[in-house]
């Protein structure tokens, strides 16, 4: 997986260590609790050289499982995952929206119903305890060994929305349908359950045209920005900058007690 995660170039690479960058196979189990156990292990690595470490991304659960700590949540069987995967593949994601519904309305009410991942967990949960994820869910917040500084790049919604344009047009001319027909064969993967390889795969399916499964992704994408900024905006100690204000950014950064040498 390279074009459709938007995997970093080789020179940007070799500019700046990068971590969690084609670290797992697809065939590994990831979650947000693997991530925070794989965060902080790096995390405590990179502190014996340097003061400062950067985490960029948007996904908010992975955020607060690295910078809070996650919930205990009961493990799942393989039996129940494969079950509810199997399931999921044969008829939708509108048949696990209308499972929840029925079963769990309080995550169908709260919950990323339009994530299949976050979905499938959740049915996984409730089918595996017999109680809600919601349930796990008690807020404690864990008590890291590191101060932690949040900021937000804010750009217009206009700009937002050509850059996912232009991202997306780009994807395409970099070669996703190579990349997804060489993919094709693991598309029940929970890796690949994700914007740019579901609307291809829907297109190699014989489901839509190749244009239409352009304009899913693009209009994928903006939905699941929209829902990244829902996210963040509900974060009281997140910082919000325009991009283009570095100057801004550094001095609110050294402000929290990051090194100058660090820049």
């Amino acid at each position: 997986m390279n074009i459709g995660v938007a995997r970093p170039s080789t020179s940007q690479l070799s500019e700046v260590k990068h971590h969690f960058i084609a670290s797992h196979s697809i065939h590994d189990q990831v979650n947000a609790a693997t991530f925070e156990k794989y965060a902080l292990e790096k995390a405590d690595e990179i502190f014996k050289e340097h003061d400062v470490i950067i985490m960029v991304g948007g996904t908010g659960l992975y955020i607060r499982a690295f910078c809070e700590g996650l919930d205990e949540i009961p493990p799942i069987s393989d039996a129940v995952r494969q079950n509810i995967t199997s399931a999921y593949e044969k008829n939708g994601l509108a048949w696990l929206q209308k499972q929840l519904q029925e079963k769990d309305p309080v995550f169908f009410e709260k919950g990323e119903i339009k994530n299949p991942q976050r979905s499938m967990r959740a049915l996984e949960v409730l089918e595996a305890t017999g109680e809600s994820i919601t349930a796990f869910r008690k807020g404690n917040k864990e008590k890291r060994h590191f101060n932690v500084v949040k900021i937000g790049l804010n750009l217009p919604k206009d700009g937002l929305i050509q850059n996912i344009e232009t991202r997306v047009n780009d994807m395409i001319l970099q070669g996703l349908t190579d990349e997804a027909k060489s993919l094709y064969s693991y598309k029940q993967l929970s890796a690949l359950q994700t914007v740019g390889y579901r609307e291809i795969f829907d297109w190699m399916d014989e489901n839509s045209s190749l244009e239409q499964a352009i304009q899913l992704i693009k209009k994928n994408t903006k939905q699941y920005a929209k829902r990244q900024l829902t996210w963040f905006r509900k974060d009281s100690s997140l910082q919000w900058y325009d991009p283009k204000n570095i100057a801004s950014i550094f001095s609110y950064l050294f402000s929290k007690g990051c090194s100058e040498r660090e820049k």
